[in-house]
């Protein structure tokens, strides 16, 4: 697979998206929207007649979902699927804020690359799939854990994130301002080619406003980095950042704020209980067919059977 390239078609840069959750896991808290977004996906699980029992929070620690999970689950078993660059930082650290996160509940952590073991009743994912390389093959995991009426809820950010900063890069020449985010109707379709049933997908744009381009840069530095392959080349240096804030200031709006929007897509599917394939031949005991034709030759129905 061409690096530059997910498995989604997506362009990519896999070495941008390491270095950026390695920030963001030394930054000592999860990002303010992903900790809302948790908030407002937690209230979708009231809809859940189910309460889980045990329960993977995949990118437990950026997630920012811990303390509303175990709220929403106060009796379920949680478990924090962490990647390599959190797993490494939680066992050299003493004293951390996941560790604070995990007296909310049971807790335990595992490293993503490690087996393990189902079966879950729910997989929750808050904000992370963006930075994954393969969706598919993930949500085919996901699959593989989850019990029978288990089901996933994840959100993503969306193509309509950030649309605003797009013209600014283009006038400047600066390349695209982010990679390219999914379509919620792609992670639909690969939730059904995963083996997924009843997949729901949902979106709203929630729009952020400051009062000047400090702000508005370091809240966009807490919630990720650009990993566009198409982005800018080279360092920036303070006179880049001189013409990034004059160009910023172009986006204020009647209220005299400067405003962004986050298109940000909700989705959940359960696990169906497996389904004979079309094609898959029914096997029937020799002796259960002689009798069945026995029956119809001489005119008596079939035996029906409980």
């Amino acid at each position: 697979m061409d690096p530059a390239t997910a498995a989604d078609g997506r362009p990519f840069d896999a070495v941008a998206i390491d270095a950026i959750v390695r920030r963001l896991a030394r930054r000592g808290e999860p990002a303010w929207l992903h900790v809302e977004v948790a908030r407002r996906m937690a209230e979708r699980l009231e809809l859940i007649k189910h309460q889980p029992e045990r329960v993977l929070d995949w990118w437990s620690a950026l997630g920012g979902g811990a303390e509303v999970l175990a709220r929403a689950c106060p009796h379920a078993q949680r478990i924090a699927v962490e990647p390599p660059a959190v797993a490494a930082l939680q066992r050299g650290a003493a004293r951390s804020w996941w560790r604070r996160l995990s007296r909310a509940g049971r807790l335990e952590t595992v490293e993503e690359q490690s087996e393990i073991t189902g079966p879950v009743d729910l997989v929750w994912a808050n904000m992370m799939l963006p930075a994954v390389e393969d969706p598919p093959a993930l949500f085919a995991r996901w699959h593989a854990l989850l019990a029978v009426d288990g089901f996933v809820m994840f959100s993503a950010l969306g193509p309509g994130t950030l649309r605003e900063l797009r013209p600014v890069y283009a006038a400047l020449d600066w390349g695209p301002p982010g990679a390219d985010f999914v379509d919620m109707h792609d992670y639909g379709d690969m939730l059904l080619h995963a083996g997924f049933a009843d997949p729901v997908m949902d979106q709203e744009t929630i729009i952020l406003r400051w009062h000047g381009p400090e702000a508005l840069l370091a809240e966009l530095r807490s919630l990720g980095g650009n990993a566009s392959p198409q982005r800018a080349a080279g360092l920036r240096t303070p006179r880049w950042r001189a013409r990034l804030v004059e160009a910023l200031e172009g986006l204020r709006g009647e209220d005299g704020r400067l405003g962004l929007g986050f298109e940000v897509a909700y989705g959940h599917a359960f696990k169906g209980r497996p389904r004979a394939r079309a094609d898959a031949p029914t096997t029937v005991p020799l002796d259960e067919m002689r009798a069945l034709l026995r029956r119809r030759g001489s005119g008596m129905p079939p035996r029906a059977e409980a």
